[in-house]
């Protein structure tokens, strides 16, 4: 139900002094049967609202005018309040991605956003030097703050797509060989060199080495059961909490180790320093940075995420399948495996070559036994 009325608006000034005027009210109701008014002073206007709000009513994308005149900042202020149930280093970062989102939209309306705009932003981002990956993950972002406003009604359509989405950029990991990783480990000091065969033979993460405890060690069968992050706080997903098998020599190395700093340690935890202090994951990378120089071939960016890459690479170098790695390395998916390590596993074409030579092979060595009166080749 929708109506134009002409109405006369009476008041009175400061001076006392008292004014009419002709004004136009628009009526409307929508489907959740609540009314809308607004005021012109030309009827054409007044028509000209209504046919748009009526024409949005139809298509199913109409909303309530006050709350369409929400910024970009505004609704990223409301957003942001409601993500702090999140973990704060979680919320940290979406705090970090909106900074660089209102600089772009802050002042605009929700509504005024769009498609294009969104790929020219993506398009600067990209002109400013940031890493394609970073591009997508502030893409990705602001997708998910203007859903958020979609299925709070502020919004009729997200503007952002796949149409409007970067390249995610894939990172090839750098694999250091099985020299470098020595080299490093003898460059680091003693109460670092846990930290660096826990990363290169359990592919624990940093801040899964700073909050590794003893007790998650099974060292009599050789499991590592992943619990927390540095400092106490417990991994985000099942998957990160899955058991991980490690060799004998480095439980015999690591149970050395626990028995060597038992009377300095300061608490239950695997990595500590001179002093028993609990290692962080900063001065674990510091550690790593500084020893760096010491070892032929690292590069400048090698940090204690590469020690990943190398256990990644060991196994595969060894004919592990692609769910073998993404369960030792606790993948969510084989994507991600794939994603990150494809390179690292045999060419395909290779595969195609070695299978097809094996079987010719395998005939000439039976022809060839047959021309020697050995047996008859087969047919």
């Amino acid at each position: 139900m929708a109506s134009i009325k002409k109405r006369t608006a009476r008041w009175t000034t400061r001076s006392g002094e008292k004014r009419t005027a002709q004004r136009w009210q628009v009526r409307y109701v929508d489907d959740a049967g609540k009314e809308y008014a607004r005021d012109f002073k030309l009827k054409r206007d007044a028509q000209d609202w209504l046919d748009e709000q009526t024409s949005k009513l139809v298509t199913g994308t109409h909303v309530s005018p006050r709350r369409a005149r929400t910024t970009v900042t505004e609704w990223c202020d409301i957003w942001i309040e409601g993500y702090r149930t999140h973990r704060e280093s979680t919320v940290r970062q979406a705090e970090t991605h909106i900074v660089r989102i209102k600089a772009a939209f802050g002042t605009q309306q929700l509504g005024a956003v769009r498609p294009s705009q969104v790929k020219a932003w993506c398009a600067r981002l990209k002109a400013e030097g940031l890493a394609d990956s970073y591009v997508y993950a502030l893409h990705a972002r602001l997708s998910q703050i203007l859903d958020d406003a979609v299925h709070d009604g502020l919004l009729p359509r997200s503007p952002c797509s796949r149409k409007t989405a970067p390249p995610a950029g894939k990172q090839k990991a750098y694999v250091a060989t099985t020299e470098q990783m020595w080299a490093l480990y003898d460059a680091v000091g003693d109460h670092m060199k846990p930290a660096v065969l826990i990363g290169a033979f359990m592919g624990a993460r940093l801040a899964e080495a700073g909050g590794l405890m003893i007790a998650d060690l099974d060292l009599m069968r050789g499991v590592w059961t992943p619990a927390a992050q540095y400092p106490s706080v417990p991994l985000k997903t099942e998957t990160s909490k899955t058991p991980v098998s490690f060799p004998q020599s480095l439980a015999l190395e690591l149970a050395a180790h626990i028995r060597a700093t038992s009377d300095q340690r300061k608490g239950e935890w695997l990595l500590s320093n001179q002093w028993g202090d609990r290692l962080s994951p900063w001065t674990i990378q510091r550690a790593l940075q500084a020893a760096r120089p010491k070892v032929e071939g690292l590069p400048e960016g090698f940090s204690y995420h590469d020690l990943r890459h190398y256990f990644a690479s060991m196994l595969i170098e060894d004919g592990a399948d692609v769910k073998k790695v993404q369960a030792a390395l606790r993948h969510a998916s084989a994507k991600t495996t794939l994603d990150t390590y494809s390179h690292l596993w045999p060419n395909s074409d290779e595969v195609i070559r070695a299978a097809g030579e094996k079987v010719m092979r395998a005939r000439a060595e039976a022809q060839e036994k047959a021309e020697n009166g050995n047996e008859a080749p087969k047919a």
